[in-house]
């Protein structure tokens, strides 16, 4: 055991159990689809990066941040298993120092959620005793990335998004691959030793009329400065997470998402379903229910 790492509690497996336990994870299939869809990777090379496979997708993480940089999914709509049972039991990622990774006391005694970035759902498919590890496997804290616990029709169109696109999907047996993660910046607010970041970034890949497809998305919970300008300035009150403000969700260009990520998105951004918009202030299309979401070019 490293010096790092707790005892384990009675009845839980040591960090070494769990490491085991681990290491047959084949993550995410890039191949999915049929054509090439890489994971999502810094461009630049002077940001480290740990690729932590799991059960049906993979966590591209940034120790820096102590939250991934990026995740991918495969989802195999026709194969899901929805009534898996959900302990909410989140763990360490034992491959990873605990001090590296945004854990419990990120979360203690506030108003922030663990953000599940690979949904719980999209990758239980397959036998039910594979659909019960990918099941467990979302809940690693690498995983997970603080957002307001506020709930709102926003946060719900994006909670919805992979549902809404599988049931678009069915003209390749309702396969789809998801990317998502934070948006990762220098400015976003420090709290307990995190950054909270206030945006997240999806880009779902299906096969449409016998091609590669691309959708993007963006969740935004930055302070409303019109409506709480002075509690948003002042961080509230000391000790506090940083104000966070209502969920608003977008449909993007994928080539702006790799553009204030920072990553690489390979093929997709060629292949976006999104119309191409000449003026900036019609590029990030504000979403109040699916009825507004794009797919097709």
């Amino acid at each position: 055991m490293n010096a790092s790492e707790p005892p384990p509690s009675p009845g839980r497996p040591s960090a070494d159990e769990r490491r085991a336990a681990l290491a047959g994870r084949t993550g995410y299939d890039e191949t999915f689809l049929g054509p090439v869809v890489p994971l999502a990777l810094p461009v630049r090379q002077t940001v480290e990066t740990v690729i932590l496979p799991y059960t049906h997708f993979t966590v591209v993480f940034r120790p820096d941040r102590r939250l991934a940089a990026s995740t991918a999914v495969c989802i195999e709509g026709r194969e899901l298993l929805l009534d898996t049972g959900r302990e909410d039991v989140w763990e360490y990622d034992p491959r990873l120092p605990e001090e590296r990774q945004a854990g419990d006391e990120i979360y203690r005694n506030n108003s922030l959620d663990r953000g599940h970035l690979v949904r719980r759902l999209d990758p239980v498919w397959g036998d039910r005793a594979t659909a019960a590890l990918a099941n467990t496997d979302t809940f690693h804290f690498t995983n997970a990335a603080p957002q307001a616990d506020v709930f709102n029709q926003g946060k719900e169109l994006w909670q919805g998004l992979e549902n809404y696109l599988l049931d678009h999907a069915a003209a390749y047996d309702r396969k789809l691959t998801v990317l998502t993660g934070p948006v990762l910046q220098d400015s976003d607010p420090p709290y307990r030793g995190v950054q909270v970041p206030l945006r997240f970034w999806k880009v779902a890949a299906f096969v449409q009329d016998g091609a590669l497809a691309a959708a993007a998305y963006v969740l935004d919970q930055s302070p409303d400065l019109s409506r709480d300008a002075e509690r948003a300035l002042a961080g509230a009150t000391v000790g506090a997470p940083p104000p966070l403000g209502p969920f608003r969700t977008y449909q993007v260009p994928v080539s702006d998402v790799a553009e204030i990520t920072e990553l690489e998105f390979g093929p997709l951004p060629d292949v976006d379903v999104l119309p191409p918009f000449r003026e900036p202030e019609e590029r990030w299309r504000r979403l109040e229910s699916y009825a507004d979401i794009v797919l097709h070019p």
